[in-house]
């Protein structure tokens, strides 16, 4: 739960810096999201909206990774550095790849819990996660996914972090109702709602609602009362729509991390110098991997049309990587700005336009034109390209 805050830190400023084109944090939220990851199996598969970062540092997926992604280098696993930062995935920690429009992982939870459900070997073993603020609630998504978990019968936790903002629109403006859980009723769903700025609450109350989407196969919502401190993203500035001292109060009063390391104080098992160590150590990690990931190249440019179709290349897609070939045979040594992005990638663009070279002369010529056409073809160096 420190560790979040720390990155949240680091990259928040990087990001000001101009390194990274876009970053949210997850301030005062920490218990909510480290508190529900702590109590899901390993397997189980979440389906985050863009603040569920801490989930994957629980699962090990590493600041390393983290950093990668952000970045869009080329240890980037997530999508070789074409999604924007925070939009992670990670099959091997059954994360599923986050999207920016709002409230689509909702129904699309109700249909993972539903394969849970009628595969054996995960049937009463594995349920479905899924993470979202009172905002996305608003949305149809969030309706369609209620009703069809609850129709179908769907091991699958609906999990609202209510932050009490949806960007700029506070709560009160959102709905006349009692909140997230109010709704859960009319679905027939089991419906908690806990402090989510209190992280044993939360770990008993998910740990409950996973309980019982196991032992009957159905759905529970959980509502998490919790606060946005921070501002909704890089791109907002929240003291426009909220007071700076209402921010400073929460952070003061009901801050989670403060609270957590009170109650261990005072059961003897916590103490300031701990804490320091603790931060310390989890500064330099972080600043160890940033430095890292600054380093490292982008992924090669030729995978900006890979991994989206199997077999056959379609032809928009040959189209656009001709279309780019085309560009960085005219561009690539002539234009400064071309050159200093294009060193940026690993294969330096050059992958790509003999690719593009080998795979056109390959769909419209013949073997034998090919052996004829190879040996004019060749880099300044004399390497043949074919």
């Amino acid at each position: 739960m420190v560790l979040l805050p720390t990155v949240d830190n680091v990259l928040y400023n990087v990001q000001r810096q101009g390194k990274i084109s876009f970053y949210m944090t997850s301030y005062g939220e920490e218990a909510t999201i480290i508190g529900s990851a702590a109590v899901l199996a390993p397997d189980d598969e979440v389906l985050g909206q863009y603040r569920e970062m801490g989930v994957l540092l629980w699962r090990g997926f590493g600041i390393d990774g983290i950093m990668a992604q952000c970045f869009g280098n080329l240890e980037d696993k997530s999508g070789k550095g074409r999604q924007m930062p925070m939009h992670f995935g990670s099959p091997a920690h059954h994360f599923h790849t986050i999207s920016s429009p709002l409230a689509t992982q909702i129904p699309q939870a109700a249909g993972v819990g539903y394969a849970l459900r009628r595969d054996p070997a995960r049937r009463h073993k594995n349920v479905a996660c899924v993470y979202f603020g009172e905002g996305a609630a608003s949305e149809g998504d969030f309706h369609a996914g209620m009703l069809l978990a609850s129709t179908i019968s769907c091991p699958t936790i609906f999990l609202a972090r209510n932050n009490g903002f949806a960007i700029s629109t506070p709560a009160h403006e959102q709905y006349a109702g009692d909140g997230i859980a109010a709704r859960g009723p009319g679905y027939g769903v089991d419906t908690v709602r806990v402090d989510g700025n209190d992280i044993l609450a939360v770990m008993n109350a998910v740990a409950e609602a996973r309980r019982r989407c196991l032992a009957s196969g159905r759905a529970v919502l959980v509502e998490a009362m919790t606060y946005r401190v921070g501002h909704h993203s890089t791109s907002d500035d929240s003291f426009a729509y909220r007071g700076r001292q209402e921010v400073e109060n929460k952070k003061k009063i009901d801050n989670p991390i403060t609270r957590f390391r009170l109650f261990m104080e005072s059961r003897g098992w916590w103490n300031d110098q701990e804490e320091d160590a603790l931060k310390s150590r989890l500064k330099k990690d972080v600043l160890t991997a940033l430095r890292k990931a600054e380093s490292l190249k982008r992924s090669d440019l030729r995978d900006l049309f890979t991994d989206v179709y199997a077999g056959e290349e379609p032809w928009n897609l040959r189209e656009q990587r001709e279309e780019l070939a085309g560009l960085i045979r005219k561009y690539g040594e002539a234009w400064q700005p071309w050159q200093s992005e294009l060193k940026r990638f690993r294969d330096e663009g050059k992958r790509s336009w003999t690719e593009y070279v080998h795979d056109a002369l390959y769909s419209r010529c013949t073997c034998a034109t090919l052996s004829v056409l190879s040996i004019y073809f060749t880099h300044a160096d004399g390497d043949v390209l074919l």
